[in-house]
């Protein structure tokens, strides 16, 4: 019997680092990479799906989505969404 499937929005950020992609979801806390936009985001779904069978097999959804701030109730499972994002200066002593 197949298990049950449910689409679910995910935010994430996409940074580059030197020659390399990094995409990363806070709703997760889930980072992959690549060398390019679209390898990193193939990589990133690649992870995701797996980070849910896993949570799924072990018997820990809830747990770990609650963990991770996310909203469960009954079928509703909502991830924290990104609602800002800032730049600010900050002193940082130097070495």
């Amino acid at each position: 019997m197949r298990a049950s499937v449910r689409d679910i929005s995910l935010q994430f950020d996409i940074i580059r680092e030197g020659r390399s992609f990094i995409v990363y979801c806070p709703a997760l806390d889930l980072a992959t990479h690549g060398n390019s936009i679209a390898e990193a985001k193939k990589s990133f779904f690649e992870a995701a799906e797996l980070f849910f069978e896993t949570i799924v097999e072990n018997d820990t959804f809830e747990e770990t989505l609650n963990n991770l701030g996310w909203q469960i109730r009954g079928k509703n499972f909502n991830p924290p969404l990104i609602i800002s994002r800032d730049t600010q200066s900050i002193a940082v002593p130097l070495p």
